[in-house]
């Protein structure tokens, strides 16, 4: 398996199993990537949805902005992940997305979703993967409708490492989080000094301390319990051998 298409597959293979051919034509379509630097804009809101950003490696957001300049995080994209390939068949993209640290990232162009919806099990990974990006969404829509801030921060933690850890990259209950807190804020709709308060909180509490980009969640069951994270709307599309 290519290196740079490996978190890919891998994220995609909980969603089916592949055959050396199948394998064999998602190395191919990501096989032209490219480095992106933080803060460039992959692309913005009204901008043609001809393409589907695949991200191998690094931290990439999805996110709007209002007229006073605020901006809503509306989703992250680590290593593995994937637009949703039906974006294509809109006229325009309605959300911006933007790159959060150094990425690597493949563009996959109509002609390459359509190849591999040829494939039964790419095609059926592809299509849960995006149920379970859906199902990220509506968690975080109750974050920030009506989870504390405690909440929102512990619910967030759990779910990246759940996330990161299906492409192996945490280390025991430890993962790297390029995140500064503004972000982290116009993720939670909190506010930089109301994150700090919580972090500074769930330190406090010998729960999760975050320095330097790498986030320790010293007890997990304990802060899966305190946020009141079910990590089934991650679990929910994958193959039934899991």
């Amino acid at each position: 398996m290519s290196s740079a298409a490996y978190r890919w597959i891998r994220r995609l293979a909980r969603f089916a199993t592949f055959t050396p051919e199948e394998q064999r034509a998602l190395e191919e379509v990501s096989a032209g990537t490219r480095r992106c630097a933080v803060g460039d804009d992959l692309v913005k809101a009204g901008d043609p949805s001809d393409r589907v950003f695949v991200i191998l490696e690094g931290l990439a957001c999805r996110y709007k902005l209002l007229p006073d300049g605020r901006r809503q995080i509306l989703a992250y994209l680590f290593p593995g992940d994937m637009g949703d390939p039906r974006q294509v068949l809109q006229s325009r993209v309605d959300c911006s997305m933007c790159v959060l640290w150094p990425t690597e990232i493949a563009t996959l162009a109509l002609a390459s979703i359509q190849r591999l919806e040829q494939y039964t099990n790419v095609s059926s990974a592809m299509a849960r993967c995006a149920l379970m990006q859906q199902a990220i969404m509506r968690e975080w829509l109750v974050n920030v409708g009506h989870r504390t801030a405690f909440e929102r921060l512990g619910h967030l933690l759990c779910e990246v490492f759940m996330r990161l850890e299906a492409v192996g990259l945490t280390r025991e209950h430890a993962f790297e989080l390029p995140l500064t807190q503004a972000e982290l804020g116009d993720t939670l709709a909190l506010s930089a000094v109301h994150v700090n308060r919580t972090l500074m909180e769930l330190r406090h509490l010998k729960l999760v301390t975050f320095q330097n980009r790498q986030v320790v969640i010293h007890d997990y069951p304990a802060l899966q319990a305190a946020a009141g994270f079910d990590p089934a709307y991650l679990l929910n599309n994958e193959k039934l051998s899991r």
